[in-house]
């Protein structure tokens, strides 16, 4: 899928914040994820990403080097700032920031902007990628950033791949699990309707979602709930969010019983709800986890 700035923003990736990046791949791999290998950015922070076969991903990040992160934070380094306040405001785990694809992150910037939810300049950088086969190629993007001006926590950004490298990822996207992709992300505000300007903003669509609080992105939903009606659905209690705050990922698996196997062998805490298995946040984790098994 090639996004447009004239058509509504498809997903690439949510970013979940974590202390270590042992603590996720850990987790990640105990809940049936293959993890790729670290990823250094050029301003401090760090990755392991897991790579799904709809071509999204999760990108759980910690701090490579504290002293890089903080010159980069100075120096105006938007993605490295927000992950300090969402660090400081609700702790080193978390999911902080969901992405969007886009073939022109400066158009993006631009509609940020103007519509006064710019979260501050565009970012330019590379970085190194290497495949399970030690295969290495480098990877460059441009990022434009969105945030109403008075929220702490969650944030949302476009990202152009000015460089996708050229490796084969198949062996990163067979995870044990049988997660094929990402079904629904979804946020929590004690307030909805008031973060569907910023949320449509984002995305690129004109309309302020469905009357749901949902937003249909080209290959998941974006949904925001309010906490009763998050804890109702999914059996996980939070407390309030005035301001939008991200929750959960909705996973579709091939096979809801296998899945509930895996869990079971590597003693990881599930729920059933209606048809959806659903894992608790965790270190490592950041959001629910939620399985779905898709026909």
């Amino acid at each position: 899928m090639t996004p447009t700035t004239s058509a509504i923003h498809p997903l690439d990736h949510l970013v979940l914040p974590t202390q270590t990046l042992d603590t996720a791949r850990i987790r990640l791999t105990a809940l049936g994820f293959v993890v790729a290998p670290t990823g250094i950015h050029p301003f401090g922070t760090e990755n392991c990403c897991v790579f799904l076969a709809d071509g999204t991903y999760l990108e759980p990040l910690a701090i490579g080097s504290e002293q890089a992160a903080t010159e980069a934070a100075a120096e105006g380094n938007v993605f490295v700032a927000r992950d300090r306040l969402y660090r400081e405001s609700l702790g080193n785990e978390g999911f902080s920031a969901v992405v969007l694809g886009t073939d022109n992150a400066d158009d993006d910037h631009e509609r940020y902007v103007e519509a006064g939810l710019s979260a501050g300049d565009t970012l330019c950088f590379s970085r190194a990628f290497t495949d399970t086969a030690g295969k290495s190629d480098t990877a460059s993007f441009k990022l434009a950033f969105a945030s109403a001006n008075h929220a702490r926590d969650a944030f949302l950004f476009a990202c152009q791949r000015i460089n996708a490298p050229k490796v084969d990822r198949a062996a990163l996207q067979a995870h044990p699990n049988g997660v094929d992709g990402v079904v629904e992300v979804i946020a929590i505000s004690s307030a909805p309707s008031e973060q569907h300007r910023l949320i449509a903003v984002a995305v690129n669509e004109p309309s302020a979602g469905g009357p749901d609080g949902a937003f249909a992105l080209p290959n998941a939903t974006l949904r925001v709930l309010d906490p009763a009606s998050y804890a109702a659905r999914f059996g996980i209690p939070t407390g309030p969010a005035t301001e939008l705050r991200f929750a959960a990922v909705v996973f579709a698996i091939r096979s809801a019983d296998a899945a509930a196997r895996l869990l079971a062998a590597n003693s990881i805490q599930h729920d059933i709800a209606g048809t959806d298995i659903v894992v608790p946040p965790a270190a490592g984790q950041g959001a629910a986890f939620i399985f779905r098994e898709t026909k």
